[in-house]
């Protein structure tokens, strides 16, 4: 982060500015951002939210302890010898006063933003993408890309929202080349809303799917919301189109500036041929503007074909040549846990834990993916619910269940009452015997895969992260084991639930 003074916070946000008695203004100076109060190292802000679970507020006093210069407050931080927000010595902790903690946030990486793109020494380009399923692991892909160029900024994890997203654009410095951003979005408005923080000077749109369709009010409220990054752009920036989903490629009728899409459709302007997925690693042939290079994918998946193609067209819109995005694609590996990542465990069970998030095209996708990795031997698909589908959730969970009986998975473990729907669906679509089987929680779940999971087998664990799948998995790799230890010590640590006391909203991935 650049420094600022405390005074320059204060007028970037529009706060009031509170400092104990002989501190001046100038001497107060933040060089950081966080919004968990475990996360504070010297000379950061503290932003205090009212989140979901923790109010930040609660941890303002102990985040100045811990070095914080500065917090970014809601409500008054009153001098009294009791108060909880003051220093040890009685005085007021240092902090400026906002309407919103958030928005104020929000207005603080704006302003920060500008003033870097001001610079005569050279402004870092912005890349950002938004799409139902696949920004993370093409935000993985870009930041891989772009930092053999200089410093690069990206999101840690899937910080994405009105929180994650200011505070990743608050990492950069007057070094920073590159941003790379990830746009969720769970209710109408939400992408207008951060593009006004950071303006994309490169924008994609990955895909339109059965995400949030409760907050969007359908798969068209989904369109008109992810084409609000391509409406976002900077004046002269480029959108970057996925041709092969139509409901993608008509956004570039919004496009003010240049387009230029992706996909495996014979006009798309960068387009993958010649595609394989032995071992379930991709490999195609990259083109765009008559010349060709080869690709060969580290990601497990054929379905990160299409992620790696909308990479590609970013880079290539950002201005890197054609044979040198095909090089480093294929250098980059899977960066971001959770995200199909393949664990031989010690009794000889492959672990494929795709547990981050899911919707319906990303479970079609991974089960696709256990299939292909599986080949040759026992797969098992341990699913649980996938939210905030409203009124098709029955029907989408349903159809996933019958998907895994079409594609011949061995067996199917369904996981927590929101996701039966997959069980019932598996069952008529033709599953007997022990094929499907259904667990109320993660406890049962690990007990079932003790009991069941043989040697050589390939085990996917994917659920909606709400749904807390991720826990069996973190399990099962720290125990090295699906069938381990019959003592109860692995599901014990699967259902301990590791969320931070003052996550607030920061680290929420808002999109599948």
């Amino acid at each position: 982060m650049i420094a600022l003074t405390a005074a320059q916070v204060a007028a970037l946000v529009g706060g009031t500015l509170t400092l104990p008695d002989g501190v001046a203004a100038e001497d107060v100076v933040v060089t950081s951002v966080v919004t968990d109060s475990r996360e504070v190292t010297p000379g950061a802000l503290f932003v205090a939210i009212a989140g979901e679970h923790v109010d930040g507020h609660d941890h303002a006093a102990g985040a100045v302890a811990a070095g914080a210069s500065l917090v970014l407050t809601e409500r008054s931080l009153a001098s009294s010898d009791s108060a909880p927000d003051t220093a040890p010595d009685g005085e007021p902790l240092p902090s400026v006063q906002v309407a919103d903690s958030v928005r104020a946030l929000g207005e603080l990486a704006r302003g920060v933003l500008a003033r870097l793109r001001e610079r005569p020494e050279g402004a870092p380009r912005v890349l950002a993408m938004t799409g139902s399923v696949g920004k993370t692991t093409t935000k993985d892909l870009l930041a891989q890309v772009f930092a053999a160029d200089g410093p690069t900024v990206a999101p840690v994890r899937s910080f994405n929202n009105e929180v994650g997203l200011p505070v990743t654009v608050l990492r950069c410095t007057e070094e920073t080349r590159t941003l790379v951003l990830e746009m969720g979005a769970d209710a109408p408005g939400n992408i207008d809303y951060l593009t006004a923080i950071a303006p994309p000077d490169v924008a994609a749109v990955l895909v339109v799917g059965s995400a949030h369709l409760a907050g969007m009010g359908g798969i068209d409220g989904v369109a008109h919301e992810k084409a609000a990054i391509v409406r976002g752009l900077r004046p002269g920036g480029t959108a970057v189109l996925n041709a092969d989903d139509p409901r993608v490629a008509v956004m570039a009728q919004q496009a003010s500036g240049a387009v230029l899409t992706f996909g495996r459709s014979a006009g798309a302007d960068v387009r993958a041929t010649d595609v394989t997925a032995g071992g379930a690693r991709a490999s195609f042939t990259l083109h765009h503007g008559g010349r060709t290079a080869p690709v060969t994918l580290r990601l497990v998946g054929e379905h990160h074909v299409t992620n790696a193609l909308a990479a590609a067209a970013t880079a290539i819109a950002a201005g890197l040549s054609l044979d040198v995005v095909a090089r480093r694609l294929s250098q980059a590996d899977a960066a971001s846990p959770h995200r199909m990542a393949v664990t031989e465990l010690a009794d000889g069970v492959t672990l494929v834990d795709d547990s981050y998030n899911a919707n319906p095209d990303s479970m079609r996708a991974a089960l696709k993916a256990l299939v292909a990795i599986g080949a040759g031997r026992r797969t098992v698909a341990v699913l649980g619910e996938m939210l905030e589908l409203g009124e098709v959730a029955l029907t989408e969970h349903d159809a996933l269940g019958r998907l895994a009986v079409r594609l011949d998975v061995s067996r199917l473990l369904v996981v927590g009452r929101g996701a039966r729907a997959m069980y019932t669906g598996a069952l008529l679509e033709g599953s007997f015997g022990e094929e499907a089987a259904f667990a109320e929680d993660v406890e049962e779940a690990r007990a079932w895969l003790r009991r069941e999971v043989l040697p050589g087998d390939v085990v996917l664990v994917k659920s909606s992260n709400g749904a807390g799948l991720y826990r069996l998995a973190d399990a099962l790799v720290a125990e090295g084991s699906v069938r381990g230890s019959r003592d109860g010590s692995a599901a014990g640590a699967a259902s301990a639930d590791g969320a931070p006391h003052a996550d607030q909203r920061a680290g929420q991935q808002v999109d599948a």
